[in-house]
């Protein structure tokens, strides 16, 4: 009857610690509005503000989307495109294809990717049909993460294995360090954090809400935060709080570092960090109370010695024996293993060749298309390269090869689309159904289609089935029909009914109740204990153990500038919506009054920085709460849509951290003037 009205339980596939549950109200089989679903754990009612806004804005309005395939006419980057035929499109992309793998090579042919959706199917089958192709991966963790994951690998063995959050009702102590929840967790910032009865400490150069309404904010130097990990450690020792018979049974290099530590005082890492020496003892203290959580966020790792960052502040659960029992543990992510999900069944690692190509750092992207001979191709998928890579200028001029075919699969005509031969409409998540595992709770989520997609547009995982159909493949996993894969899927994780009965729930848990991480004390490194001392870094060319490292202060008038997560965006996403456009407003370098003072700027001037890699002119704001010496401005603008035609990755000129070939964004230096 006309004005039926329903309402579908769905999940937020974004990337993004909370994983929201949704309501979806329809209308006569359409959608009227997506909110909060009042029955999840997590959201509670409530969508984060920037996905309430995006996803009744822009990410339904048809006139946004892209909803057929296209070509490009006239020279790249000009913007003139024409409607086309999936079939069209597609021979024509299968053809380019062919001959780039005929000769020189399939390795030729690049693909990046990230996290423009976390839904398991659609963010790693199209993987399947590369791995099979034999393409060059740019690996999609060095724009993010990598760096941290090589350093706890090191460390603990894994990366990817992190508390259960539900343990936090039974910790004394939670440590913060390097995340703003306010900004990438907000439920985890407005219920996680304040329902848990422990003391809250953040680690953090920046003042945000998460800190402010902490019991106690650390606001090192950036590039400092080794140093204050040593620092704590001092204090630890010091005070009789370390766990030395945990250390003996499950600790390896105490011995190598403990000398060291000896010397990093509280007043030494006050001189190197800028936190005051008694706040380094009220801290130590609160975490020796244990039991003690510490989540060590990704933007920590963004410097440039932030592999040697993450390893230094793991010292802290080894040397307590903050680990394997309730209210322990550390946290960086909870991979899908977490929850018995096999990602090398889902990406199609099976159909890789032996002599699969490397993966190509995101650090080196530009410099690798550049290479008319290494580039014949790229793909991008889920993610908006142009925006979101370092040494943008660079990259963008790379990307304009005439000579290089670029494919690009979106929702949106984004700026790297505008550099394509080809743009393919891809579905949204409310427009296929898929299985969402949050990387913060231990849970599996449905991911329910409650509209068709706009047009002829599809979802990742058909475009590559097409596609591959179109290549002449012939391999079953290439083609395996989403039913089965989410049947399996549920089957490892153990979630008893099918996909129907999860999304009559939403989002399930893994467990009743909480999971200890590493109940049986064994780590996954190769003496199976805690590696202060690692010989595995040895032979990588990294030191056997973490240095009490604090970068050296930007000099010559210039200043440190940070650019972590926006509250308004989610990293390149939801910037071409009006509404948020509007609650963004002008992008903005914010100041510390008197290194605005000393530079003649005041609030509302349009300021220049500007370094070796770029210029960029922002306006100016005020922020008393900012240390001396930083500058901070906020990711995720779409250059295209900027005044100046670019965003914040102008500055940085792609230099690597000191592990995993990954970003060190954070440690960009600027030199700022009035414009």
């Amino acid at each position: 009857m006309p004005g039926e009205r329903d309402h579908i339980r769905t999940t937020c596939p974004r990337d993004c610690y909370d994983a929201c549950g949704i309501v979806v109200v329809r209308r006569d089989g359409r959608v009227a509005k997506v909110l909060g679903d009042p029955g999840h754990p997590i959201s509670r009612g409530a969508l984060c503000g920037k996905c309430a806004i995006a996803y009744n804005g822009v990410w339904r309005d048809p006139d946004a989307r892209l909803t057929t395939p296209l070509r490009r006419r006239g020279a790249k980057g000009a913007g003139r495109f024409e409607p086309i035929g999936w079939d069209e499109a597609l021979d024509e992309i299968a053809a380019r294809f062919k001959a780039i793998a005929a000769d020189p090579g399939p390795q030729a042919i690049l693909h990046a990717h990230y996290t423009g959706t976390c839904s398991l199917i659609a963010g790693n089958f199209p993987k399947r049909f590369f791995n099979r192709l034999g393409a060059t991966e740019v690996d999609p963790d060095t724009v993010c993460n990598n760096a941290g994951h090589v350093a706890l690998g090191y460390a603990i063995g894994t990366s990817a294995l992190g508390f259960d959050p539900r343990t936090a009702r039974d910790a004394a102590c939670i440590v913060v360090w390097g995340a703003n929840p306010s900004a990438s967790a907000p439920h985890a910032h407005k219920h996680w954090l304040r329902e848990s009865p422990a003391k809250v400490v953040v680690v953090d150069p920046i003042r945000h809400d998460t800190a402010a309404a902490a019991d106690l904010h650390l606001q090192p130097y950036p590039g400092t935060d080794a140093a204050l990990a040593f620092a704590l450690v001092h204090v630890l020792a010091r005070d009789g709080a370390l766990d030395r018979d945990f250390i003996a049974a499950h600790v390896a290099g105490w011995d190598e570092i403990e000398a060291t530590v000896a010397d990093c005082t509280p007043a030494w890492g006050e001189a190197r960090t800028g936190v005051p020496a008694a706040d380094i003892e009220r801290a130590a203290a609160l975490y020796a109370a244990g039991p003690a959580l510490l989540w060590l966020g990704q933007g920590l790792q963004r410097q440039p010695m932030g592999g040697n960052a993450m390893r230094a502040c793991a010292l802290l659960p080894a040397v307590t024996g903050n680990f394997g029992r309730p209210g322990t543990g550390l946290y960086y992510l909870n991979g899908g293993a977490r929850r018995g999900i096999d990602g090398d069944y889902l990406a199609g690692a099976a159909l890789a060749r032996e002599s699969s190509p490397p993966p190509v750092s995101h650090m080196a992207l530009a410099a690798r298309i550049e290479d008319a001979e290494a580039s014949r191709a790229f793909v991008s998928w889920n993610m908006n390269v142009a925006v979101s890579g370092p040494d943008q200028a660079r990259l963008r001029r790379a990307l304009g090869r005439e000579d290089l075919f670029t494919v690009v699969i979106d929702l949106f005509h984004t700026d790297t689309a505008e550099l394509a031969d080809i743009v393919l409409p891809a579905a949204s998540f409310l427009e296929f159904d898929d299985l969402v595992s949050p990387y913060f709770h231990l849970a599996i989520a449905a991911q329910v289609g409650v509209e068709p997609p706009p047009g002829a547009a599809l979802p990742n995982q058909e475009i590559f089935r097409r596609l591959a159909r179109a290549m002449g493949f012939d391999d079953p996993a290439l083609f395996e029909p989403d039913a089965e894969i989410i049947a399996r899927v549920l089957g490892d994780v153990g979630f008893a009914g099918g996909f129907a009965a999860l999304a009559r729930l939403g989002t399930a848990p893994i467990a009743p109740e909480p999971v200890i991480q590493f109940p049986d004390l064994r780590f996954p490194t190769p003496s199976g204990r805690i590696e202060i001392a690692s010989t595995a870094a040895e032979a990588a060319g990294h030191p056997r153990l973490p240095l009490p490292h604090a970068d050296a202060r930007a000099a010559d008038g210039r200043l440190r500038l940070l650019s972590p997560a926006s509250r308004w965006l989610m990293n390149g996403s939801y910037a071409n919506d009006p509404k948020i456009a509007a609650k963004l407003g002008p992008a903005s370098v914010a100041l510390n009054p008197e290194d605005a003072r000393t530079r003649g700027l005041a609030a509302g001037m349009r300021a220049r920085l500007a370094n070796e890699t770029g210029s960029l002119e922002l306006v100016v704001a005020l922020d008393e709460t900012l240390p001396m010496g930083v500058a901070l401005t906020h990711k995720g603008r779409w250059s295209r849509l900027e005044p100046g035609g670019a965003n914040v990755n102008v500055l940085y000129a792609g230099t690597p951290a000191d592990m995993g070939e990954s970003t060190a964004v954070h440690g960009v230096e600027v030199a700022i003037a009035p414009a």
